[in-house]
């Protein structure tokens, strides 16, 4: 058989995660990549058995059944319309089906599968994703996977975020007690095969909405009604991390509560480009275990670290403020302005895309992807309800992270002064040189 695959498509085949998801733009060729996934999987591994859903019956037939009809061999292939099942000639099943509403997960109560394949997951819920989980199981000493495929957007849209695209750099596996977990990003220019039969594809994502385009022509996860800072963009705000050069100047901004600890550690080049680097995000601790857990991740010279002024506050059964303890224990803190509106305003002005003198698309403030936490809770602030010039405060969890950038931005960070690098720093200054003028991504 003569089977011929894109490399995103030959990435999600042999992707051995517990789940994978296989998303992005439309025209990726996510759900061809499955149906090939599937056969390869049935033809491997005889008496297997496979579940594929859609959220509806109506999707699955004019869509994966038709599809699954014209690539499947019919010497080895059979399919049964009534049970919506396919057998191959070594006894392995394709089942398709659908979850049209909560309760219909039961109707796989019972069942066993080796394979469990969801194609456009954010059109089901997490409860529904779940569930079906627990009926991944067999006897046989086969692989066990979840495999998916999705577009942005839809019911499940946050929840498949936050499993999938949060957790880490895409590509890249994400290790839990629960598990193995990956996410491999789809464009259409990826599918050179559909831009060969129908190069005016990419024309008609183009004329859609600025949201809709943002989802399904580049595969934008960071969009939703609401959206606050709707500029964030990670193609252009998350990079990947590069040695930074000494004479950058270096900031710390911190947001400080026992609920949440969020530090960062950024840098500023001679251009007033700023290049958020190392994160520290944790809850529960007091404030001397916070200031020593920022000096065992400082190894550099700090310029100044931002706070908020409400550290400044003397508490009635010490008289001391949270500034002193931080000082007692060896962090000396900065006050940034509070300016709430003001400060969103600034940073909606760092976060702004431009042109650099390149010809790359960059922005003022940029973020490492090791920083995972910021990167999660930027794009998900929303406005406030009672006052749009300002974000919300809940789910509050998001916010300690986006208030520690504020207070940076409100400090007023100066660039670096411009300097010939030292005799250390010379090669990985050239090295790095593409990369801090937009080419690092």
């Amino acid at each position: 058989m003569d089977l011929t695959v894109s490399r995103k498509q030959l990435e999600f085949i042999q992707a051995t995660s517990g789940e994978v998801l296989f998303g992005g733009a439309a025209g990726g060729g996510k759900s061809y990549g499955q149906l090939l996934d599937a056969m390869l999987y049935a033809l491997k591994y005889p008496n297997s058995k496979q579940l594929i859903l859609r959220r509806t019956f109506p999707d699955l037939e004019r869509s994966l059944i038709l599809v699954s009809l014209s690539l499947f061999p019919r010497d080895l292939y059979q399919y049964n319309s009534s049970t919506h099942r396919g057998r191959w000639s070594n006894g392995s099943i394709i089942e398709f089906g659908y979850c049209d509403s909560e309760k219909d997960v039961y109707r796989y109560q019972g069942a066993e599968y080796d394979t469990i394949r969801f194609d456009e997951l954010t059109h089901f819920s997490e409860d529904m994703y779940i569930y079906l989980i627990s009926r991944l199981r067999g006897a046989n000493d086969y692989p066990k996977q979840i495999k998916s495929s999705t577009n942005p957007g839809g019911v499940g849209h946050m929840w498949v975020k936050s499993r999938f695209i949060d957790i880490g750099p895409a590509g890249e596996e994400y290790r839990s007690p629960n598990g193995t977990r990956m996410f491999i990003p789809s464009k259409v220019q990826d599918n050179k095969f559909l831009l060969e039969k129908d190069p005016g594809y990419i024309k008609r994502l183009e004329n859609l909405s600025e949201k809709d385009k943002k989802a399904l022509l580049y595969g934008d996860w960071d969009i939703f009604d609401g959206q606050y800072f709707s500029e964030f963009d990670r193609a252009v705000h998350v990079m990947k991390p590069f040695q930074i050069p000494s004479g950058w100047k270096r900031y710390r901004a911190l947001d400080y509560g026992l609920d949440m600890l969020a530090c960062y550690w950024i840098a500023v080049d001679t251009y007033g480009r700023a290049y958020v680097y190392k994160e520290l995000y944790q809850s529960n601790l007091i404030i001397s275990a916070a200031a020593q857990a920022i000096s065992r991740m400082t190894d550099e010279s700090v310029y100044q670290t931002m706070a908020p002024p409400d550290l400044w506050n003397r508490r009635q059964d010490t008289g001391k403020s949270v500034f002193d303890l931080f000082r007692e224990n060896g962090i000396y803190l900065t006050k940034a302005s509070n300016d709430r509106v003001q400060g969103w305003y600034n940073l909606h002005e760092w976060l702004k895309p431009f042109t650099d003198e390149l010809g790359e698309r960059i922005a003022g403030l940029r973020i490492f992807d090791n920083c995972v936490n910021l990167i999660r809770c930027l794009p998900m602030i929303q406005y406030d309800s009672k006052n749009p010039n300002d974000c919300a405060t809940e789910p509050h969890e998001i916010t300690h992270a986006c208030d520690a950038i504020r207070y940076f931005v409100a400090g007023r960070p100066s660039p670096a002064v411009a300097s010939l690098p030292t005799e250390d720093d010379e090669i990985s200054y050239e090295e790095q040189l593409t990369s801090f003028m937009g080419f690092g991504r």
